[in-house]
């Protein structure tokens, strides 16, 4: 049946979904438990998908209340977040796409819309369309909160698997007692260039090295932002103790650098073969070639 406000007028379709929502709070949790996005979440047992579909029917009831059903911000929907972001992870994990994410979200209205059609059955037309019509764009803008937030939880995971191939893409290696190279292949850009400088810098550190060699032969162009981004992880080398060394510099970067006027206080080598010798050769190391000499 519907509800009536104070003054003895019907309630306002939002009112009446929240209403309704307190009222069916157990059926529709009962329902949306059998539902593929609970039931294939929360495989514990059946109970679990069923308190998890009533903390989202709680959230949607506050939202109600609010009458922010249009507004994906709406403070209602800030404590179901976090579980909506795992439901979706969960199902991304189990090979679905958002397509099919996004239709298991819309599933959820149906048994819904007919236990509020079943309610108001002797409610006015005009009443039952307009509730009808709220809980619509209330369970629209649950979906798109759900979406919104995969999608932020798909991003930051973007995010850090980026950060980890540039890490793995900066290996550091130690040619030799007190000397460590990091040799860099493809693009150069700021981020990444960060990344080179932290890698050295935690490398010279954690082994000691007097020199640090920066080989960019696999570099094919540089910017002006990681051009300045290679100096000042030069001059960072150098103040922890530790003299760097940039060899490989194709032409097309010496170019940039010149026309940018930077002032390459560095040392540079054609190679890192010729870096590495002039490391060896500062450290009192020389590398005889056992056939010089033979004919």
């Amino acid at each position: 049946m519907p509800e009536h406000e104070a003054d003895g007028q019907l309630a306002t379709p939002t009112h009446e979904v929240r209403d309704f929502l307190h009222r069916r709070r157990e059926q529709i949790a009962q329902r949306w438990a059998d539902e593929p996005l609970f039931r294939t979440v929360f495989t514990v047992s059946r109970d679990e998908a069923v308190e998890a579909s009533k903390v989202v029917v709680d959230a949607l009831a506050q939202v109600a209340d609010s009458e922010q059903v249009e507004d994906p911000d709406a403070a209602g929907f800030s404590g179901v977040r976090e579980q909506l972001a795992r439901m979706g992870a969960a199902r991304s994990r189990a090979g679905l796409s958002n397509t099919q994410v996004a239709s298991e979200l819309a599933a959820l209205r149906p048994p819904v819309e007919n236990l509020l059609a079943s309610d108001l059955e002797d409610a006015p037309p005009e009443h039952l369309r307009a509730c009808s019509t709220a809980l619509t764009v209330l369970m629209g803008t649950l979906r798109l909160v759900a979406m919104q937030t995969a999608l932020s939880e798909w991003q930051a995971l973007s995010d850090r698997q980026r950060l980890q191939l540039m890490e793995v893409a900066t290996p550091v290696i130690r040619l030799w007692d007190g000397v460590v190279a990091v040799p860099l292949i493809g693009t150069l850009d700021s981020a990444r260039s960060q990344v080179v400088m932290e890698t050295l810098l935690n490398a010279v550190v954690d082994q000691h090295a007097r020199f640090a060699i920066l080989d960019i032969t696999g570099v094919p162009t540089v910017d002006s932002l990681v051009a300045q981004h290679l100096m000042k992880t030069v001059a960072a080398a150098r103040l922890m103790g530790a003299q760097c060394i940039v060899s490989g510099i194709r032409p097309a970067i010496a170019q940039t650098i010149v026309h940018l006027g930077l002032d390459l206080d560095v040392i540079t080598r054609a190679s890192l073969a010729d870096a590495l010798g002039y490391a060896l050769h500062e450290l009192g190391t020389d590398i005889v070639n056992p056939g010089a000499g033979q004919r």
